[in-house]
């Protein structure tokens, strides 16, 4: 998927769009880039001098990517439905994402029940962890959200 066929699923916007490209989708899991540059926002601030990418971020990203699988696989009126977050579990950050890497984000779904999914996802850098999580999260109508 290209960024135009992400911005059709997800209502995420720059600066906070953290998915650039879907190379593998499939019913269960889902394989996406994050390219990381030098012009990223947050890096004004985090930190100036020594810019790293913040580990909210990267788990923001996987959970984007996550979407992405639900909202195209899973839900069968996903114009009217959102996926949000209920919570994050194992969440381990063992490398710097800094300017230049792409960060590579692979989620693969653990349970669905109703409206209700378990997930884990590991986000690399050079075939190096950067971070990884169990996440649970909820389809939920556009207007509740």
């Amino acid at each position: 998927m290209t960024i135009e066929e992400i911005k059709k699923v997800i209502p995420h916007r720059y600066p906070f769009l953290l998915v650039d490209r879907v190379v593998e989708l499939e019913k269960d899991r889902i394989k996406a880039y994050k390219n990381v540059t030098a012009n990223e926002e947050f890096f004004n601030g985090h930190f100036p001098g020594q810019p790293i990418m913040p580990g909210v971020l990267q788990v923001e990203a996987l959970a984007q990517a996550g979407a992405i699988m639900l909202m195209t696989q899973h839900a069968s009126d996903s114009d009217d439905k959102i996926m949000v977050f209920t919570g994050i579990n194992k969440c381990k950050f063992r490398k710097q994402v800094v300017p230049g890497d792409q960060l590579v984000l692979e989620v693969e779904l653990g349970s669905m029940k109703r409206n209700f999914v378990t997930m884990s996802g590991k986000a690399t850098v050079d075939g190096k962890v950067a971070c990884e999580l169990e996440a649970s999260a909820a389809l939920v109508d556009k207007e509740k959200a």
